[in-house]
């Protein structure tokens, strides 16, 4: 299936001219003083965004002393996207800039954001993906490898050291070894926690005082600023430029004809690096979940890698054909996406759904919140891959799954994480079963990304 074959819904967004009187969005309930709805977006912010539309298609939420609104429906989490009335900014992106910077892909807008997206669109090309194909065939079975039959897996460091692996070595063609991706798997762990934090409870100059949390956020941080430093001294250090993405930025050129800066540099690799390894890992982490929650379809897929392969070890040759393997990978990430909440900022007056919209006024909507909604889905809850068959597809509103969001902020890199999630999948399935062990704790940690809280599962030979 490909996740654009889904039908579509009437446009979310009008005229203002035809629109006589534009409504205010109602308030929801549950605002405490000072702290608005901040207090239930960290007690239980899944439940909280889900309930949303309950109360309609957009409603306004207090965040401290902010206005915020929310929009709970796919029809109009389309429009938003889409529309140029409305640009990457507000809570979530500012509270991310410590991280990605100012300057990278991911944060900018405009002129700079076309730039950079020609910058880096060839390494994501369809016709670049099978150069890749080597490298995350022999990290895929890498990963197996290391494990032992019967042996207990830290799901966590090792779904960030497959990730982490495949994107430094096909995208920044660096020799990165397994102390590195520990490194930023610890770093983004604190880093993610402390961002969601400083989102939902912008508390301003409290984030700034030596508490412990606040601790170890800034290390945590400094750390993997220091960490995308040491990638690019080394390349420049070696001289050597391999037809990467690490290269086309170093010798990349702004609107100037001027080589970009350093600051861009550095914000591009953390963009590449942070982010994608991120959210591939969390989605790895949930898939492993999904195989050792429902043997039924981890045996569905081992019976098809066999059947396509014919017993040979899985190769990216044979992604394509792995239907069921790749649906599998597509309802894991509607049930547990990784980005699950994700905000906009208004450059101008506009609406949105017959409701006023002020300049300046973010706006956030809850991936999670859209794919798991019983008006979109039948069993909305249920785990069932074949509802993305062809024949079932259909019937799923357009924008109700959008897992690499649409329109000029679609990920890039969409084509090469769905190759490598769907190779991982079948390479750990064609060999091993999984179950939970004492002390595993699938339970979903909140951040700014969404993974389960300490996940470990017993590797079991077929």
């Amino acid at each position: 299936m490909t996740l654009e074959s889904v039908k579509p819904e009437a446009p979310g967004t009008r005229d203002t001219s035809e629109v006589p009187e534009l409504r205010e969005p109602p308030l929801a309930g549950g605002a405490v003083p000072v702290l608005g709805h901040g207090l239930k977006l960290v007690r239980d912010p899944l439940a909280f965004m889900s309930a949303l539309r309950e109360h309609g298609d957009i409603v306004r939420l207090r965040l401290g002393p902010k206005t915020v609104y929310a929009v709970t429906t796919p029809a109009l989490t389309g429009a938003l996207a889409l529309s140029p009335d409305f640009k990457i900014d507000g809570p979530l992106w500012e509270s991310l800039e410590g991280l990605l910077g100012k300057e990278g892909v991911a944060t900018a807008n405009g002129p700079r954001h076309r730039r950079q997206r020609r910058t880096i669109q060839p390494a994501f090309r369809l016709d670049a993906i099978p150069d890749y194909g080597p490298v995350m065939e022999e990290e895929a079975h890498a990963l197996t490898g290391r494990w032992k039959p019967g042996e207990t897996i830290d799901c966590t460091s090792e779904s960030f050291r497959v990730a982490v692996r495949i994107a430094a070595r096909c995208l920044l063609r660096g020799d990165y070894m397994d102390e590195r991706a520990e490194r930023l798997s610890i770093d983004l762990a604190a880093v993610f926690r402390g961002m969601y934090r400083r989102m939902v409870m912008p508390l301003g100059p409290l984030y700034r005082l030596p508490f412990p949390a606040n601790r170890e956020f800034n290390r945590a941080l400094a750390d993997l600023h220091l960490l995308v430093d040491e990638i690019v001294a080394e390349r420049r250090a070696s001289g050597q430029k391999p037809d990467d993405l690490l290269t086309a930025l170093l010798e990349a050129k702004d609107d100037n004809g001027d080589p970009i800066g350093e600051q861009e540099i550095h914000d591009q690799v953390v963009a590449i690096l942070t982010p994608g390894s991120e959210t591939v890992a969390s989605t790895i982490m949930w898939l492993l979940q999904v195989l050792a929650e429902h043997p039924e379809h981890a045996e569905k897929v081992r019976t098809e890698v066999e059947s396509v392969t014919g017993g040979r070890p899985v190769g990216f040759e044979h992604v394509r054909a792995l239907r069921h393997t790749n649906n599998v990978v597509v309802e894991a990430m509607r049930l547990r996406p990784a980005v699950w909440i994700l905000t906009r900022r208004a450059v101008t007056d506009t609406e949105l759904g017959g409701y006023r919209i002020p300049a300046g006024a973010d706006i956030v909507y809850s991936p999670y919140a859209i794919q798991r909604d019983g008006r979109s889905y039948a069993r909305h809850l249920d785990f069932d891959p074949d509802r993305w068959l062809p024949e079932r597809a259909k019937d799923v509103p357009k924008y109700a799954m959008s897992p690499f969001s649409v329109g000029n902020r679609k990920c890039p890199s969409d084509h090469f994480s769905m190759t490598q999630l769907s190779l991982i999948t079948a390479a750990i399935s064609a060999k091993y079963r999984f179950e939970q062990v004492d002390g595993s704790n699938d339970s979903t940690r909140v951040g700014i990304t969404l993974r389960p809280h300490d996940l470990r599962l017993r590797a079991m030979p077929w």
